[in-house]
């Protein structure tokens, strides 16, 4: 006994020898959440208060649940197999294969995972004769899951207007259709679970007096219908409800927008009367400037149910802010930074760059390809690789060229456009017997697939005609619009990242043709249309320097995907109001406590050093924004950061004030953002030339970037006006 309950803090102590009663444990960010379930679990089973039967763990990943086994029998000699740990969809499932008649399944039925129900969901639409335009098919899946993890059956949903009833009787035709085939998608599983359960009084008694100690891991990620099954399996209601260990970290709640409610801990708290709330407060993982500055993030933040974390580590080192001009100037600090560190020792497989959105790591990941730096993109795909880039690519490159039978086949029916597979199989037969490419081979067809793919091809023959002697950025802008890809990405409920994605690759366009004039000595030009050139940039891009596995690289990823992982240094990059917080989150108080949530899960992923980025402009949707300083530095306390940007930007932005401490001394400074003149093009001007411009007055070149046509200057104008970031192209200054 004594050995299992070794090296236990006296909060961990505690929740783990609690009486057999519901609890409460509030686990902060690396306080051990993990080693207090699974010891908990193993006290049970030790002292004797409960069976293995009579044990239902649940977690949300099948990695959680594997972890916990094995950890469970490395700490008791038993046979695990058998136990019932699990995800909630694992659980549920096992319980409907030993209740299938009751639910009314067959013993064989099969489980439709999240592609699969969006094919089923076409079909029905198809079958039905359904626009498929008015009722996109990922909008119907998103509104069957979101109703059915309410746990609201089609004839519960209140429907105001025609639109809604439609798709109410939708929601009905796909149940019914899976009745019949005997399918259950994921929502499935737990909505039938949970109405089993509720209807059937012998197999709810059963499985209470069964399960006496409920265990519950990352309970603030648990959404309604979640709890309510826990509730009714739990026997909430009865007169000797089962024992609720219910886990979890309130200010780690960050999955809102898949149905996650924090707000089940509080009626937790009070609908199971919970005695005992165990603060874990004590975290193992960073040190005290890190912890500090997350508590003073997330103390913002209302209707917390409270804690503070510290560590008896030690303050450690400041947390590092970097402030650019630009986007492209921030992605390059970071990666010379990240190459300094590895010079003194730092292993790449401990540094993490984290964004707020996928569109972010564009930029970062094309420092990383040109300095020949491995990384990985974690619970993602690089950005050349996307579904949506893959697309745009395409089109693309069926302007560059018409005969790329690959590019015609990916987007010949994508946005649909009423093309089917038979007409695709009478051309591709075709093709073959002229020996001809796809687009070549649609002059020979008749009669419908003549008309069909025809169209197609004049489609395309239309985009080459409007985008002839365009900019690159351009023609990807108009591509974008003409292919239809926007339209079809607007329409869908989640598209709102993919459209991101296709707005950062108009900025990679942009970029292109900047870093495509810059002479490199030794190179000659290399031939091709800036297009053309584009195209094979972005294959290159795609098809190196993804690590290999077990190959040490740096790990980009965003906030979302880090949460549960923990690095040595932490790179938080594009910390600018509308970025992060996201603007669509900023307008309302629940949306901006989740970003701030969001925020602290970020600023906790680091153990030993903390790195906070921004710029002063950023590219997007191929438009300069000029942006602002994310609202969480305010709540940063000044003692805790040490800003590495140089004194010749102090002010720039409403960024910096007067009392900031600017270190220009730091190794990372003078050689990252020193204004690089040498062989560029300013017109003329030079750092430290007093200008005139007719509006803001008389004024100090500070920094300045680009060259050429783009060249822009950073003008200190003085008291009144402040600084200015102008386009050389565009300012018409005048020499003093």
């Amino acid at each position: 006994m004594a050995s299992l309950l070794d090296n236990l803090n006296p909060e961990q102590l505690a929740a783990v020898t609690l009486p057999a009663e519901s609890a409460l444990i509030l686990a902060g960010a690396g306080s051990g959440k993990t080693r207090v379930l699974t010891t908990r679990l193993a006290w049970l089973l030790q002292t004797g208060q409960v069976t293995q039967s009579g044990i239902l763990a649940v977690t949300f990943t099948n990695k959680a649940a594997k972890e916990m086994l094995t950890r469970l029998s490395a700490m008791l000699p038993i046979n695990t197999r058998g136990m019932w740990i699990g995800t909630f969809h694992g659980l549920c499932n096992r319980f409907l294969r030993a209740h299938y008649r009751d639910a009314a399944l067959p013993q064989t039925f099969q489980i439709l995972d999240t592609s699969d129900q969006l094919a089923a969901i076409k079909r029905l639409l198809k079958a039905l004769n359904v626009d498929d335009e008015k009722f996109p098919p990922r909008e119907m899946q998103h509104f069957i899951n979101g109703n059915k993890e309410a746990g609201h059956r089609a004839h519960a949903v209140e429907a105001w207007d025609d639109y809604t009833r439609k798709r109410v009787e939708l929601y009905a035709e796909y149940d019914a259709q899976c009745q019949r085939e005997g399918v259950v998608d994921f929502p499935e599983l737990l909505l039938r679970s949970y109405e089993l359960l509720e209807r059937n009084e012998p197999i709810r008694r059963h499985y209470q007096s069964r399960f006496r100690h409920l265990l519950v891991d990352e309970f603030q990620d648990t959404n309604r219908l979640q709890y309510l099954w826990l509730k009714l399996l739990a026997g909430h209601a009865s007169d000797s409800p089962a024992a609720v260990f219910a886990v979890g970290d309130d200010d780690q709640s960050i999955y809102g927008f898949r149905g996650a409610e924090v707000g089940n801990m509080r009626d937790f708290e009070r609908e199971f009367k919970v005695p005992c709330v165990i603060r874990l407060e004590q975290n193992y993982r960073s040190h005290g400037n890190i912890l500090d500055a997350a508590n003073a993030i997330i103390a913002n933040n209302s209707k917390r149910l409270g804690k503070n974390l510290w560590t008896d580590q030690g303050s450690g080192e400041p947390i590092r802010v970097y402030e650019a001009v630009a986007d492209l100037d921030e992605a390059r600090w970071i990666v010379e930074e990240i190459q300094q560190l590895v010079r003194d020792g730092a292993s790449r497989s401990d540094i993490a760059l984290l964004y707020r959105s996928n569109a972010q790591s564009r930029v970062l990941e094309h420092q990383l390809f040109s300095l020949g730096i491995p990384y990985r993109v974690y619970g993602g795909l690089r950005f050349f690789e996307r579904q949506e880039i893959k697309h745009a690519l395409a089109y693309l490159r069926l302007l560059a060229n018409p005969d790329d039978d690959t590019a015609f086949s990916r987007v010949v029916n994508f946005p649909t456009r009423g093309i089917g597979a038979r007409s695709l199989e009478q051309l591709q037969d075709a093709a073959r017997t002229y020996n001809t490419s796809l687009y070549a081979t649609v002059s020979h067809l008749s009669g419908k697939p003549a008309l069909s793919v025809g169209s197609f091809v004049r489609l395309i023959e239309e985009m080459r005609h409007a985008t002839e002697g365009l900019p690159l950025p351009e023609i990807v802008d108009h591509v974008l619009d003409a292919s239809g890809l926007r339209a079809h990405y607007k329409a869908e409920r989640e598209g709102e990242e993919r459209l991101a994605n296709l707005g950062e690759l108009i900025n990679a366009a942009t970029n292109f043709v900047y870093e495509d004039g810059i002479p490199v000595e030794g190179e000659e030009a290399v031939a091709g249309d800036p297009l053309s050139r584009f195209l094979s940039h972005a294959s290159l891009e795609a098809g190196d320097h993804q690590a290999d596995a077990g190959q040490e690289a740096i790990q980009l990823m965003t906030v979302h995907a880090a949460k549960g992982l923990e690095f040595d240094v932490v790179f938080m990059s594009g910390l600018e109001d509308g970025l992060f917080p996201h603007e669509n989150s900023i307008t309302s108080l629940e949306g901006l406590e989740e970003e701030r949530r969001l925020m602290y899960v970020a600023v906790t992923r680091a153990r030993k050093r903390l790195y906070l980025s921004l710029a002063q402009s950023r590219m997007l949707h191929g438009q300069t924004r000029y942006a602002i300083k994310s609202r969480f530095f305010v709540e940063i306390p000044e003692a805790l950061l040490k800003w590495l940007t140089p004194r010749v930007q102090q002010g720039f932005g409403a960024v910096h004030s007067p009392n900031r401490n600017y270190d220009v001394q730091d190794h990372a400074t003078s050689r990252l953002n020193a204004p690089r003149q040498n062989g560029r093009d300013l017109g003329g001007f030079r750092v430290g030339q007093a200008v005139k411009h007719a509006r803001f007055g008389s004024g100090v070149i500070v920094a300045a970037e680009g060259s050429g046509a783009d060249a822009r200057v950073q003008v200190n104008f003085g008291a009144g006006v402040g600084m200015k970031l102008l386009a050389l192209s565009v300012a018409k200054l005048e020499a003093e």
